[in-house]
């Protein structure tokens, strides 16, 4: 009988293994025009029969043709394990009806001899556009449709999406900068690309792919390929209106010229054209916050607190860690830490904070980790409070309060002698002395002199008298120096110039935590351009790349260092017409140009 259960478990969770490796996937444009043809397609990783389609698919589109079956194989080869993979295809041919939103609803097929059904899809029917009209060439043939379309704010525009515009202070808004291109319009590329800054926000922001994906989306009832530059996530910092100023672009758009001759009709001539867009400014309208009760620490969002003491039977000469974690959603960047408060027998130290956020859609989620270092002084038996944690819920408008359990602490006297005098900032009695009932007026060995031995007059007197003289003598003569170093301009630029580009990367290096792509590589142009300009002797607006290699070249600087310096300049101008790489590639571009510019200093002086 147990066989018989076995057997019967195994073949079960055979089958229901084979299931979940069967994959039966339905696709579809999510947005279609009225008159025009598209696919319906379904993709099966097992060989199938009896395909059903979604029940009630008719009711709002004709099916023209299909299904067209098709089949294809691939070969992988992993750690030496080779697998094939076919996959079957079976597509339709479809025209909509009527306009509308639609829900298509699962297909099934039967997989050996077992029914398994496709997701399921969303269909937008917008009314058919306008066509551009195509006029035809000296030869009689037909030129390309992009060339009449108009680059208007009708085809071609970009905006703020905001995910509301009504928020309380704190509360996060997910901003996503969007590019609406008619799909008629062929885009060869970006140039002067001003992203917005954010002003009265806390802004963090979400990796994206830096290769631009356009998909297909309805924005008032016309099909547009979108395109994502830059997804941020917004803490409004202040009350009331904030505006998001206008964001600029230029879009480079290949357009066809028209034949001017009959030699043209055999060649494909194109030109590129700047096509300059803006977004229209957007308004945010920022509700104050409640009174806040008084262990409100900042926190906006949706939090969760837990807390673990390091131990709780410790001796005079431990020291004991409280491990308080913050968890949620929201903006916990910028959340206070919580107040520890403990008896005056406590040596406390102050805490230490670690956040681990991650952005994404969804907004910002993690953890904040703050751990509260101290030594109890005595014996005996302590309760160490509770952390209250009050958080405001945007959600239901209400603070919410939660709060750590409380612990007992029971302290041992130590083996070593505990000091006499211990002084602790953080207590109110500054200095508290232990076990010493009389303080003596001077204790230890005092030294001894003899009455009416003075040192005015003395062998030591007159030597500092004299030491004194020579070292003004010097300082004279250094300061002679300088003075005459500081009147030579270009000698002192030249001096500063190290220290100044510094300076400057050290900036970088704050916009780079702060995420402000657009000032961080800004701010590394202005240190290499500024120290090139004070070393080289040669003024800023005569400053370029080609001169700047030429007296590097001259200066026998090192070709591999140069081949560093043009990359990190390059980089720099590109991140200004394309978003950027991600907070890794930013670290690996201060890298090199901290190191280029450490190199600088050493082969310039040669």
């Amino acid at each position: 009988m147990k066989k018989l259960i076995t057997y019967i478990f195994l073949f079960c969770t055979v089958l229901t293994v084979q299931a979940a490796k069967t994959k039966f996937t339905m696709s579809a444009p999510s947005a279609v025009e009225m008159g025009k043809q598209f696919r319906l397609s379904f993709s099966l990783n097992e060989r199938g029969s009896s395909l059903q389609l979604p029940p009630g698919l008719s009711d709002n589109f004709q099916i023209l043709m299909g299904p067209s079956q098709g089949s294809s194989t691939s070969i992988r080869n992993v750690n030496g394990k080779t697998t094939t993979v076919v996959n079957y295809s079976f597509t339709y041919i479809l025209r909509a009806k009527k306009e509308g939103s639609f829900e298509v609803r699962p297909g099934s097929i039967q997989v050996g001899g077992k029914v398994i059904e496709s997701n399921s899809l969303k269909i937008k029917v917008v009314k058919a556009q306008a066509k551009p009209t195509q006029p035809k060439s000296s030869g009689g043939q037909p030129q390309s449709a992009s060339q009449n379309i108009q680059l208007d704010k009708d085809n071609l525009f970009v905006r703020v999406a905001l995910s509301k515009i009504n928020a309380y202070r704190g509360e996060q808004i997910i901003a996503t900068v969007k590019l609406y291109v008619n799909p008629n319009i062929p885009i060869a590329g970006f140039d002067e690309v001003n992203l917005p800054t954010y002003e009265g926000f806390y802004t963090q922001d979400i990796e994206i792919p830096q290769q631009i994906n356009f998909t297909r989306e309805v924005y008032n009832d016309k099909i547009y390929q979108v395109g994502i530059l830059k997804k941020t996530i917004l803490f409004p910092q202040q009350n009331g209106k904030l505006k998001i100023e206008p964001i600029s672009m230029a879009l480079l758009v290949r357009q066809q010229v028209k034949a001017r001759s009959f030699f043209d009709d055999f060649f494909d001539n194109y030109r590129t054209v700047k096509a300059r867009i803006n977004s229209a400014a957007v308004t945010v309208n920022v509700k104050d916050l409640p009174t806040a009760p008084a262990n409100y620490l900042g926190g906006v969002g949706n939090f969760n607190i837990t807390s673990e003491i390091s131990s709780e039977n410790v001796t005079t000469n431990d020291a004991v860690t409280l491990k308080v974690k913050v968890t949620g959603n929201g903006n916990i960047r910028l959340v206070r830490n919580p107040e520890l408060e403990l008896p005056s027998d406590f040596e406390v130290y102050d805490p230490r904070a670690t956040d681990n956020v991650k952005a994404s859609d969804n907004g910002a989620s993690g953890s904040k980790t703050i751990e509260y270092l101290f030594q109890p002084r005595f014996e005996g038996d302590y309760t160490i409070p509770s952390l209250k944690f009050a958080y405001f819920n945007p959600s239901t408008g209400k603070y919410v309060t939660k709060e750590t359990p409380q612990y007992t602490l029971h302290v041992v006297k130590g083996s070593e002698e505990q000091s006499t005098t211990v002084i602790s900032s953080l207590r109110k009695e500054d200095v508290q002395l232990i076990g010493q009932d009389i303080r003596f007026i001077k204790t230890g060995n005092p030294a001894l002199k003899a009455k009416g031995n003075t040192f005015y007059g003395s062998l030591p007197f007159y030597l500092i008298y004299l030491i004194s003289a020579l070292l003004f003598v010097v300082l004279y003569f250094v300061y002679r120096k300088k003075a005459r170093e500081n009147a030579n301009i270009a000698l002192v630029r030249n001096k500063k110039a190290n220290r100044i580009a510094i300076k400057r990367l050290k900036a970088a290096s704050g916009f780079m935590k702060q995420n402000n792509n657009e000032a961080f590589h800004d701010e590394i142009l202005k240190a290499f351009w500024g120290y090139l300009s004070d070393k080289l002797g040669i003024p800023v607006a005569d400053l370029n790349r080609e001169s700047a290699i030429t007296r590097l070249q001259e200066r026998n600087v090192e070709e591999l260092v140069i081949k560093d310096f043009e990359e990190v300049v390059e980089q720099c101008e590109f991140a200004r017409y394309a978003p950027s790489g991600g907070s890794e590639a930013r670290q690996e571009l201060y890298k090199k140009a901290e190191s280029t510019m450490s190199r600088f200093e050493k082969q310039i002086k040669r």
